[in-house]
């Protein structure tokens, strides 16, 4: 691990004004030769909403779970979509570990598998409440006399709660602004939070980011405290393979952690523990060589309060 502060606090400020002006102008599915993971100001502690459509006619009960976080085989044609998030408790807190996702859509060609569990299956978020699965961008197919935008349906419940049943979509989909369901933009199906952005990356592969909000029993963990106390801004290269550098912001006098979690939520690093003045700062991992493939997430830690992460992935 090292850790420098190359910057003062006047270029820190106006890295910071730079970052989010940076996401105001970035368009959705964009293509993005070598990109590093940088943060998006786009957390919010309001409820995941309901879908207009609810559950729809297409649900098969008992689906399996997800092996390997695959939801969608290596032969099924289509292009590849890797969705993350975490899964919140409403007031945005803590994390929920072990909360059931229950996830299909259509496949390539707009049609839903009736008969068995193709593009059907479930995970669980893990003890950071992290999840994660690949699939393939869905179909569209017509409904009345126009198409439905590509989305997925989603149930999500949280261990002793109500199941809460929605759907996501996707930003620049031409067809969300005729969508009954798509299109409501405030209220009880407010659809505006369900419609991220997606990024390709250097791999081919569609990349989006839905943190869930539901009621549920949490931990101490990701929420949007990082506002006012740190942040993540940036790891690159990502993906990499010897060697991540990892840039965040410290706001205040704090006992700070960088932490490195692979996807069952267990801990394989700790990158920096120290008390830090708020500044911007950078670390770097070299994890070793028997740190397997695959994706982690970088967690900041703020007085022991998990307030940041993003997502990488070594090759």
């Amino acid at each position: 691990m090292e850790t420098s502060k190359p910057n003062s606090r006047r270029q820190f400020l106006r890295n910071t004004a730079l970052a989010s002006l940076a996401v105001g102008a970035a368009p959705a599915l964009t293509k993005a030769a070598t990109p590093p993971h940088r943060y998006q100001l786009d957390v919010t502690c309001d409820a995941t909403t309901r879908d207009y459509y609810g559950q729809g006619p297409f649900y098969t009960a008992n689906p399996p779970m997800i092996i390997n976080n695959q939801l969608a085989g290596p032969n099924e044609p289509g292009t590849r979509l890797i969705l993350s998030g975490v899964v919140r408790t409403l007031d945005c807190s803590e994390v929920i570990p072990d909360a059931l996702i229950d996830i299909w859509h259509a496949n390539n060609a707009g049609q839903y598998d009736n008969s068995g569990y193709n593009l059907r299956g479930t995970v669980r978020s893990n003890a950071q409440g992290f999840y994660l699965f690949e699939t393939v961008l869905p179909g569209k197919y017509l409904n009345g006399a126009s198409f439905r935008p590509r989305h997925i349906h989603f149930k999500i419940t949280s261990p002793g709660f109500a199941t809460l049943t929605t759907q996501l979509y996707f930003e620049g989909d031409t067809s969300i602004p005729a969508d009954a369901a798509a299109s409501i933009t405030s209220g009880t199906f407010n659809a505006l939070p369900r419609i991220i952005p997606i990024v390709l990356n250097t791999e081919g592969k569609y990349e989006g980011t839905w943190d869930i909000v539901v009621n549920g029993d949490g931990v101490t963990g990701v929420s949007d405290l990082h506002l006012d106390k740190g942040i993540l801004y940036e790891t690159s290269p990502n993906p990499f393979r010897d060697s991540l550098r990892i840039q965040y912001g410290v706001f205040q006098q704090a006992r700070t952690r960088v932490e490195v979690f692979n996807l069952l939520g267990n801990r394989v690093a700790i990158l920096d523990e120290q008390s830090l003045s708020p500044e911007k700062y950078e670390a770097v991992w070299k994890p070793d060589s028997n740190i397997a493939k695959g994706v982690y997430f970088i967690v900041l830690k703020i007085n022991d309060l998990q307030v940041h992460y993003l997502k990488v992935v070594k090759e």
